[in-house]
């Protein structure tokens, strides 16, 4: 049994965007809360910073997901305008 690319494409597609999303969320608030837990550790103090840099890595993960998303979004609505022959 082999996988027949060209007639799971179009969801292989959607699954690698959502994983892209996911991981860029991922990797956003990880960072923050290592920045936040190193200047915890430097300053001595007990969270705060871990606190703040993970709320901070939330509003920046989700921004940068919302800007893919319309890019994404974007490139396929000029894909439909090209498609149908609509400059």
């Amino acid at each position: 049994m082999r996988f027949n690319y060209k007639k799971n494409r179009p969801w292989l597609e959607n699954l690698s965007i959502i994983t892209q999303l996911g991981l860029t969320m991922v990797g956003c608030i990880l960072f923050c809360f290592f920045i936040g837990r190193y200047l915890d550790r430097f300053l001595g103090t007990k969270g705060i910073f871990v606190a703040v840099f993970t709320l901070l890595g939330v509003i920046g993960g989700g921004v940068v997901v919302y800007r893919q998303i319309l890019e994404i979004t974007d490139q396929k609505e000029d894909n439909h305008h090209s498609d149908d022959g609509i400059d």
